[in-house]
């Protein structure tokens, strides 16, 4: 089986490949940079690892794998608009490069070329992925939207979070591993389970980042340490301290960000909220395997490893 850092180099000449009108510039030289940035490219290996996994032939999985990735960087290049970031990957985000106006418009641009992708697949799965694709988009802006909505909220709840995450992360890993499964015609329950599995993984995926926000090498993340608290974003880690006693305004009233950042990470620590939040993470990764179960075991092991390589050795 072909290893995951293959899957993603497939991606990357794929991306590479793929060219872009030279007018009007400011539409598409802001996609030729934002690719550049790089990417960690999971999703449509995910795809790709799913359809080899369980024998697909042919380029359906490839023009699928495709349209997960460009409509996930469509989703990047609008949500860092929404968020006012500044950097993605230590560069300049699109609409700080260029403005907000530019960076919608390019965000679009990738939205149809998604379409585009998905429909050089064979005819045979074409509804099956537009129905999917359809759903999953839908989704995902209202995860999104939920996660704006939060920002206005004094409290948050766990279930509330988990379900705002599962909307705007996982159900993309679902759909990425469902398209590899579709070009590969499994039956339901066999599509569901590994929809579920993708679901459960995005989880525990983005307990992790939340983690690694707060507690990471900002080198090997690609982004400021503690931005969440520093612009005060609702995460899994910020609720449980609140729940444990430890608000955000005891920890603001310092002098600097780094001061905030580094008592926030003693104070998270020491409430007990880290600890909680791991556990949270491996709960979510177990519940993502016991999806797994009815896989005969070479494949099974293929999305084991996959598992343990996302939430245990990546950054």
């Amino acid at each position: 089986m072909t290893s995951i850092s293959n899957y993603i180099s497939q991606i990357e000449s794929e991306l590479r490949d793929t060219k872009f009108p030279k007018n009007p510039a400011n539409l598409y030289d802001p996609l030729r940079y934002f690719f550049d940035l790089g990417g960690k490219r999971l999703r449509p290996a995910l795809t790709l690892m799913t359809a080899e996994n369980f024998g697909s032939k042919g380029k359906s999985a490839l023009h699928a794998a495709m349209a997960i990735e460009l409509f996930h960087n469509f989703s990047l290049i609008h949500d860092d608009i929404m968020d006012e970031a500044p950097f993605r990957r230590g560069k300049e985000t699109v609409h700080t490069k260029w403005n907000n106006h530019i960076a919608i418009l390019s965000g679009d641009v990738l939205f149809v070329k998604a379409f585009e992708s998905l429909a050089k697949c064979e005819a045979k799965y074409l509804s099956d992925l537009l129905n999917l694709f359809n759903k999953t988009a839908t989704e995902v802006c209202e995860g999104q939207q939920m996660d704006m909505d939060f920002e206005t909220r004094e409290t948050v709840t766990e279930d509330e979070y988990i379900e705002m995450i599962r909307l705007k992360t996982s159900v993309l890993l679902g759909c990425a591993i469902q398209f590899g499964a579709i070009v590969s015609e499994l039956d339901s329950q066999f599509q569901k389970d590994l929809y579920d599995f993708g679901q459960y993984i995005g989880i525990a995926f983005q307990i992790k980042d939340d983690l690694l926000d707060l507690y990471g090498d900002p080198e090997k993340v690609g982004k400021q340490l503690g931005g969440d608290v520093i612009c005060g974003k609702k995460t899994m880690l910020s609720i449980k301290a609140r729940e444990y006693g430890c608000t955000t305004d005891q920890i603001h009233p310092v002098s600097s960000a780094e001061s905030l950042v580094a008592r926030a990470q003693e104070e998270f620590f020491k409430c007990g909220a880290k600890e909680y939040v791991e556990d949270r993470m491996v709960y979510y990764y177990k519940k993502a395997l016991n999806c797994l179960s009815r896989l005969p075991s070479e494949q099974r092991k293929v999305f084991e490893d996959f598992s343990a390589y996302l939430i245990y050795r990546i950054h």
